[in-house]
């Protein structure tokens, strides 16, 4: 039999593997699909991580033990293998196609319930990575949100205090950079995560400084302080210097193996230097810091952050602070956010730029920043 006019799918996990022959399809899909993913995050829920070529226009079923995502206008990829981690309610994957429809079909070991909104995220294209769909559920859950006698739809308030470590960077006999006026980097960013913390703290966040005076404190310990107070958000600040005293803005960064552009990697590289400032104990560093996660893991931590860092550019920018040439969000190996905690290093401005670091000293815009950053944080989801 010749097949090569007829595209197979292989449909496995319902006992027995079927094969389905489909007429070679009559429509362009301007969509496709590129890898799949699961994994397991805090609180016992699965994640799925559907990856696509294009932004995925989406619904769900909900069938006895199954979850079923119907993906628009996309073809399925018959070479795929399922990414599949222990310990998650996802038994087996598999694709089927419907005409311009792809139904994937997660086989599941236990019944969920529809999947809200708030737990349901589409990230746009980061590094190695296309457009994703990102689903988080639970066992036996019933999510719909129900009417009020009203008609208003109600949403039970969060039951915890989420957790932000925010971290002022350098401090102690590491100054970081210093303005031409002899402004200190540790001076400025100090200033701004006390008034932060006063700011999330009102508004019903639980929060932590790394430190709260002129202290010194090594890299690999500042991101552990992040993983001892089991911290949902991880915020380091600083502020930035450029040889051309013209440049000035914000700029914001995330956790990356690989920097999205060269002055990302000098700026972490000039970041994470800051511990060979006191060479006792620097050949542990790596050790120190070095975290026992697996690839999904470290992925899922990488999503989280990149959405956090979109949103609160989006806020810095709303508010009309002045932001840095490129794009809203790059991508560093910064040594201080290597952790299991989702999160974001923050350069508020320039030192070496006269005007910026005259507002950096100044109460008005230091306030201005942190509302900001409160916007932020107020609109991330941590629940995804």
């Amino acid at each position: 039999m010749k097949l090569s006019r007829r595209s197979v799918l292989k449909i496995t996990g319902f006992g027995s593997a079927v094969i389905i022959f489909l007429p070679r399809i009559a429509f362009a899909a301007p969509n496709s699909l590129r890898a799949i993913r699961t994994g397991v995050q805090p609180g016992n829920k699965t994640r799925l991580v559907i990856e696509t070529s294009q932004r995925p226009s989406y619904s769900l079923s909900y069938p006895a033990n199954q979850l079923v995502i119907t993906l628009s206008n996309t073809s399925g990829n018959v070479n795929l293998v399922p990414t599949l981690a222990a310990g998650t309610l996802v038994n087996s994957i598999s694709q089927n196609q419907v005409g311009d429809k792809l139904q994937i079909i997660a086989n599941l070991s236990k019944p969920v319930g529809s999947i809200p909104k708030d737990q349901i995220m589409v990230l746009s294209p980061n590094g190695d990575n296309d457009y994703r769909l990102v689903l988080d559920f639970i066992a036996g859950q019933d999510t719909v949100v129900k009417a009020t006698t009203t008609g208003t739809a109600t949403k039970t308030a969060p039951s915890k205090k989420y957790v932000i470590v925010i971290d002022a960077g350098h401090g102690g006999k590491d100054p970081g950079c210093i303005g031409k006026n002899g402004t200190k980097e540790k001076n400025v960013v100090l200033s701004v995560a006390k008034k932060l913390k006063n700011k999330l703290d009102a508004v019903g966040f639980q929060t932590y400084l790394t430190r709260s005076n002129d202290t010194y404190l090594k890299l690999a310990q500042r991101a552990s302080i992040g993983e001892k107070k089991h911290a949902d958000l991880f915020l380091s600040l600083h502020a930035n210097a450029n040889p051309s005293r013209s440049v000035k803005g914000f700029s914001i960064y995330t956790l990356s193996e690989k920097a999205s552009d060269e002055e990302a990697q000098k700026l972490a590289d000039a970041e994470n230097a800051a511990d060979k400032i006191d060479v006792s104990g620097f050949e542990q560093f790596d050790k120190d810091i070095r975290i026992a996660l697996s690839a999904l893991q470290q992925h899922a931590v990488a999503e989280m952050s990149v959405e956090y860092a979109s949103g609160c550019a989006k806020h810095f920018k709303s508010m009309n602070i002045t932001q840095q040439p490129g794009p809203d969000v790059r991508h560093a190996p910064f040594a201080v956010l290597r952790s299991t905690v989702p999160g974001a290093l923050l350069e508020l401005g320039h030192l070496s730029n006269a005007t910026e670091e005259k507002l950096l000293t100044s109460a008005s815009h230091q306030n201005k920043l942190v509302d900001a950053i409160v916007k932020s944080v107020k609109s991330y989801n941590f629940d995804v």
